[in-house]
């Protein structure tokens, strides 16, 4: 990428409208219009983030770090330098056609019937909840003509990763939900990688802004462990979209005092329930009350679902959860 285009992302992008789309606010106002507020890219108790918007920079005097939009976007998404470009970019002005992406793939849902059948498998079957998660089915070869008819360039495309630089179309036989700035698209086929994100960070928790003043909430790994959880009638549910969560999440769960029921996978290699204990560790660090769900080993909420369990026996899990 050219430093002229990269010159032009960044005077395109206000620093300051980005820190305030991340719910970052200033306590103070200086001189010169310059703005200081709490540091989100470390635990900050008193203020030392500078915001110059006049130059479009920031400098953080508690961590040292600063620099412009895209170094901004680097360390909190902590994503390199080229998925901190496209997240910009998306949030920039590709939203637009991921939501037509998202639109088309809603539309093909229901004239696949693999697709159908592999949501069922999955335990997914509530019309109520389809709408709800605004699931969809990226069956390949039609995306990139379907766009460009409505007259988006191919080049557009590429930038948002809907289509490889070969020009096919990047989610070939993907379950796809989206996201508030991406596409999460889960794979029918074993001989593909199971997850896909497009080029970007996956954003915050999934749906927050529906479960953020709920006093208590369900943590899960996947979106299919949100899915039958939502669809048993859970819905003080939220999903990270694995277990690390990212700095951005973390913040969400502790912006103010609840209960977290964590429940990630009991597999077999234990990886689930140790991050749950790590991320139990420092969420009590700032005040939240937290209890893991112990589920049946080889477990995860969808499976636990899926195979038969019910809304009744995870409510005893929840009460049982320390």
């Amino acid at each position: 990428m050219s430093r002229q285009v990269l010159d032009e992302l960044k005077q395109q992008i206000s620093l300051l409208d980005y820190l305030q789309a991340q719910d970052w606010r200033p306590t103070r106002r200086l001189s010169r219009g310059r703005l200081m507020g709490l540091c989100p890219l470390h635990a900050d108790h008193l203020p030392s983030f500078l915001v110059d918007p006049n130059k479009n920079l920031f400098y953080c005097y508690g961590c040292g770090r600063g620099g412009d939009v895209i170094r901004f976007a680097e360390l909190y998404h902590q994503v390199k330098f080229s998925q901190a470009v496209a997240l910009l970019h998306q949030w920039r002005g590709l939203p637009p056609i991921l939501r037509k992406a998202a639109g088309f793939y809603r539309m093909q849902l229901h004239r696949h019937g693999e697709a159908v059948a592999y949501l069922y498998q999955r335990g997914v079957h509530s019309p109520e909840l389809i709408e709800h998660m605004r699931i969809g089915y990226a069956p390949g070869g039609c995306l990139r003509g379907w766009l460009t008819q409505l007259g988006f360039p191919l080049q557009t495309l590429r930038q948002a990763g809907l289509v490889t630089g070969a020009g096919y179309d990047a989610y070939i036989h993907r379950i796809v939900f989206p996201l508030e700035a991406n596409l999460y698209g889960r794979s029918l086929s074993a001989a593909s990688p199971a997850h896909r994100f497009l080029p970007g960070a996956k954003g915050g928790l999934y749906l927050w802004e529906q479960v953020q003043q709920c006093p208590e909430l369900i943590l899960v790994e996947g979106l299919f462990d949100y899915a039958v959880l939502w669809q048993a009638g859970f819905h003080n549910v939220t999903c990270a979209m694995g277990n690390h969560l990212n700095l951005r999440q973390y913040r969400q769960l502790c912006n103010r005092p609840r209960t977290v029921y964590v429940a990630f996978d009991a597999d077999g290699n234990g990886s689930g329930q140790q991050a749950a204990q790590a991320l139990a560790c420092q969420l009590r660090e700032q005040g939240i009350t937290v209890r893991t769900i112990s589920l049946p080993e080889g477990h995860d909420p969808n499976s636990f679902f899926a195979q038969g369990g019910d809304a009744h026996q995870f409510q005893c899990l929840l009460e049982a959860a320390r």
